[in-house]
C-alpha cells in the first residue's frame, strides 16, 4: 500500500518535470515578445511619415503585444503554481520526518485566558496548530484557529464526513492550496470588504453609453484617415477631445486605480478558488452545504468574480504608456473601466463577504483533511450517547513519535472523576494532554491516535498551566484561583470534561491538600466529569468517600540504581516517588 510519504515524493518528481517544460515555454515566449517589439519599431521607422502606416502599426502592434504579454503572464502563473506544488510536497516530506518548525506556529493565537488552548500547547512553537496547520490565506488561518478554540460539540458526524471526504482528494487539496498561495495580499479581506461596502461612485451614468459612442466615432475617424478623407490634424483634434474628457476626472480615476490595483491579485486568484469549489463533487453534506453558498441559478460565482478580475486587469492596462494614451484618447478607456468597476460593486458587494467565508472554510478544512490523509492508521471515534464519555483503547499523543510513544487505555463515565498520582516525569502531564487532545480532535471531526474509541461529545475545560501577571498585579495563586472560578462558573451552563494538573500550587502543602480536596468534592457534587493529576496522596482518600472518584496512577521504579518508567496508566495509588532519589543521583544533596 502506498504511504503518504510515497505520494508526496512522487508528486515532487512529476511537478519538477512539468516545471522544466514550462521554463522552456517561457524562454520561447520571451524571444517572441522581443522580436515583435523590434518588428513594430522597424515598421514605424520605415513607415514614417505615412500616417496610415503609423496609426495602423501602433494599433495592431499594441493589440498583438498585449496578447503576447498576457500569454507570457499565463506561463508565469503556471510556473509559480508548479513551484508552489513542489513546495507543498517538500514541506510534507519534512513533516513526515518530524521537521515542522518551518510551518506557521500561530503564536498570535496564544491566549492564557482560554478554556484549554494554553494548557495543551495548542498554539505556538512545536504546538498542535503548527503540526497540522496547512492554511495559506490569513482568513483560512483565522478560521482554523477559531475551529480549534470553539469547543463546539455539534454536528460531529458531519464534521467527520467532511474531513474524510477531503482526505480522499489530496490532488484537489494541493491544487486549491497552490492557487491560494499565489495571492499577493496587499490588504486583508476585512479591508477589502470595508472598501466595497463604503465605496462612493463618481462616474456619471452617461458613461454607460458615452464610451461606446466615442469608440464608434473613433473607428470611423480612423477609417476616414486611412482613406485620406480627413487630415491627420483633424484626427489629432478628435484624439485630444477624448483625452480632455478623461482628464476631467483623472484625480478620482487615479484614486480608484490605486485602491483597485491592491485587490486585483486577490480577486484574480479567488475566482479560481471558487471555480475549484464549484467544480468539485463533494459527498459530505457539510462540504455540500458550503458549496451551495456560492452556487447561483442565475450565474456561476466564479464567473462573476472572474468578470471583476478581468475588469481590474483591463484597468491595469493603463500602465502600458502606449496603450493607455491611445485607449483613453480614442475609447475613454479609464472611464469605461471605472464605470464597470462601480457597476460590479453596486451589484455584488453584499455577496462578497459570504464568498470569502466559503474560501476561508475550505482553506481551514483542507488542513483537517491533510492531517487525516497523513495519518491513515488513526481512527474516527464512534459518536455515542452512552453514559461512558470516553472509552479509548491504546490512546496516544499524536505528536509523539510512534517508536517513543506509550499508548494507554482509558474508560471514564459521565459524572466520574479520576485522581491520577505518580512520580515526577512518570507521564501524568503527557497523559492529561493526550486526553485533552483526543476530546479536542474528536470535537472538530479529526481522526485520533487510538486503536478504537467511543465518545459521547462533551466540551473541554482545563487548568494545567497558570502564570502570574506583573502587568495586572496578579499573583500566581490569584491567577490560579481565577481559573478555578472560571471552571465552576462554566459548569453552571454546560457540561464539561475537566482536566486539572496539580492545582493550588501557590499555597502551603497543608492548605493545598485541604483546598484541593474541597474543590474536587465540589466538582463531584456538581456532577462534573474529569481527571486531576496530583502528587498529594492524601487527595486519594476522596475515593473512599465518594463513589464517583477513582484512583489511577503512573508508576516509577528504581532498578539497579537507575530510574525506570513504563508510562503505563494503572489502577490504584502510586507508592513510589522519586524526588529524593533524583536529588541524590544528581549530586544536589
Amino acid at each position: 500500500m502506498r504511504t503518504p510519504l510515497d505520494f508526496y515524493q512522487q508528486q515532487i518528481e512529476l511537478h519538477k518535470v512539468a516545471l522544466s517544460q514550462i521554463k522552456r515555454k517561457l524562454v520561447r515566449s520571451s524571444m517572441l515578445r522581443l522580436i515583435t517589439f523590434f518588428a513594430i519599431i522597424t515598421v514605424l521607422y520605415f513607415g514614417y511619415p505615412n500616417a496610415q502606416i503609423i496609426i495602423g502599426t501602433l494599433v495592431l502592434g499594441a493589440v498583438l503585444f498585449i496578447f503576447l504579454v498576457n500569454r507570457h503572464t499565463r506561463f508565469i502563473a503556471q510556473k509559480n503554481k508548479t513551484n508552489e506544488l513542489i513546495k507543498i510536497n517538500e514541506s510534507e516530506v519534512k513533516v513526515a520526518n518530524n521537521d515542522y518548525n518551518h510551518l506557521d506556529s500561530g503564536k498570535e493565537f496564544i491566549d492564557p485566558a482560554h478554556f484549554y488552548s494554553h494548557d495543551i500547547d495548542l498554539f505556538g512553537p512545536r504546538s498542535f496548530f503548527q503540526f497540522m496547520n496547512r492554511t495559506v490565506t490569513l482568513a483560512g488561518k483565522n478560521k482554523l484557529a477559531t475551529l480549534l478554540k470553539s469547543n463546539d460539540i455539534n454536528q460531529l458526524k458531519e464534521k467527520q464526513e467532511a474531513v474524510k471526504n477531503l482526505a480522499k482528494i489530496p490532488l484537489w487539496r494541493q491544487d486549491f492550496s497552490a492557487i491560494a498561495a499565489l495571492v499577493q495580499v496587499d490588504v486583508s479581506i476585512p479591508v477589502i470588504e470595508k472598501w466595497l461596502d463604503n465605496y462612493t461612485p463618481f462616474v456619471p451614468k452617461v458613461m454607460k453609453v458615452l464610451p461606446m459612442i466615442i469608440s464608434t466615432i473613433s473607428v470611423i475617424m480612423m477609417i476616414l484617415l486611412f482613406t485620406e478623407t480627413i487630415s491627420f490634424s483633424v484626427f489629432l483634434y478628435w484624439f485630444f477631445v477624448g483625452l480632455i474628457i478623461t482628464g476631467a476626472r483623472l484625480k478620482k480615476i487615479n484614486t480608484l486605480y490605486s485602491e483597485s490595483n491592491q485587490v486585483k491579485d486577490t480577486f484574480e486568484q479567488y475566482y479560481k478558488l471558487i471555480d475549484k469549489i464549484e467544480a468539485a463533487s463533494f459527498t459530505a453534506p457539510l462540504l455540500q452545504e458550503q458549496q451551495q453558498h456560492i452556487i447561483s441559478e442565475k450565474e456561476k460565482t466564479s464567473l462573476v468574480l472572474k468578470q471583476f478580475a478581468t475588469i481590474l486587469n483591463a484597468f491595469d492596462q493603463r500602465n502600458n504608456m502606449l496603450f493607455g494614451v491611445l485607449a483613453n484618447g480614442l475609447f475613454l478607456w479609464d472611464l469605461l473601466q471605472s464605470y464597470r468597476i462601480e457597476q460590479w460593486i453596486q451589484k455584488h458587494q453584499e455577496q462578497v463577504s459570504k464568498w470569502f467565508e466559503v474560501i476561508a472554510f475550505f482553506d481551514a478544512y483542507n488542513s483537517l483533511g491533510n492531517y487525516a490523509f497523513n495519518n491513515p492508521d488513526y481512527i474516527y471515534p464512534i459518536i455515542t450517547t452512552d453514559a461512558i464519555v470516553v472509552d479509548a483503547k491504546e490512546l496516544g499523543h499524536p505528536m509523539l513519535l510512534p517508536e517513543k510513544r506509550v499508548d494507554n487505555d482509558i474508560c471514564i463515565k459521565r459524572e466520574q472523576f479520576f485522581i491520577i498520582t505518580g512520580a515526577n516525569m512518570a507521564g501524568k502531564s503527557t497523559f492529561l494532554r493526550t486526553v485533552a487532545l483526543q476530546i479536542l480532535m474528536s470535537n472538530i471531526g479529526l481522526p485520533i491516535c487510538a486503536k478504537s474509541c467511543s465518545y459521547n461529545p462533551i466540551k473541554l475545560i482545563s487548568s494545567m498551566r497558570t502564570s502570574d501577571s506583573l502587568s495586572d498585579d496578579a499573583s500566581y495563586f490569584f491567577s490560579e484561583l481565577t481559573q478555578l472560578k472560571k471552571i465552576v462558573d462554566a459548569l453552571e451552563n454546560h457540561e464539561y470534561f475537566i482536566i486539572l494538573d496539580e492545582i493550588l500550587k501557590g499555597t502551603n502543602s497543608k492548605d493545598k491538600a485541604a483546598g484541593s480536596k474541597k474543590f474536587v468534592e465540589k466538582l463531584v457534587r456538581g456532577n462534573a466529569t474529569g481527571i486531576i493529576a496530583t502528587h498529594d496522596l492524601s487527595l486519594c482518600e476522596t475515593a473512599h468517600e465518594l463513589p464517583e472518584v477513582k484512583n489511577k496512577f503512573f508508576d516509577a521504579q528504581i532498578i539497579n540504581d537507575e530510574l525506570y518508567f513504563d508510562y503505563t496508566f494503572k489502577e490504584g495509588i502510586c507508592q513510589n516517588m522519586n524526588a529524593s532519589f533524583l536529588l541524590k543521583k544528581m549530586g544536589i544533596v
